[in-house]
């Protein structure tokens, strides 16, 4: 039943955001939603054995495009993605949050969750967005840091 739903609001936001329902675009969204952790185009390809890397590339680019996924680097420069908020689109992307990486693990987590302070730019300046990271340790790895 769970299946079923998401794979109709995975539709609906295909549909949403103007693109076409195809296999490998609904296999990506259900991959990704399934995570807990934004994820690199690599990892998604060892995943995900049957769409070949041009296609997973175009397909993470037109989401990226169209808002429906953001970009976060993790701390050896590689691009993960998760997936925006509802409220996000092509024009207006909504992801400024706290990007957290694991120094143990080297995941990268959205904290969206979080009340950030506003940023104040001196004047002249106009933010299109704004990207802010933390690192430390999960509180998985923090678990085993206490174990050890």
């Amino acid at each position: 039943m769970t299946q079923t739903r998401d794979i109709h609001h995975f539709e609906h936001l295909l549909d949403k955001h103007h693109l076409k329902k195809t296999a490998p675009r609904l296999r990506v969204l259900s991959m990704m939603s399934s995570r807990h952790t934004a994820t690199s185009q690599p990892d998604l390809e060892s995943l995900m054995h049957d769409i070949d890397r041009v296609t997973l590339y175009r397909i993470l680019n037109a989401f990226e495009e169209k808002g429906i996924i953001h970009k976060v680097f993790d701390l050896d420069g590689t691009a993960n993605y998760a997936l925006c908020s509802s409220n996000c689109n092509e024009h207006d992307h909504h992801d400024e949050h706290l990007h957290f990486n694991c120094t143990q693990c080297k995941n990268v987590y959205c904290l969206n969750d979080l009340n950030l302070p506003a940023i104040n730019l001196p004047a002249g300046f106009e933010p299109h967005g704004f990207t802010l990271y933390a690192q430390g340790l999960c509180p998985k790895c923090s678990k085993k840091a206490v174990k050890k």
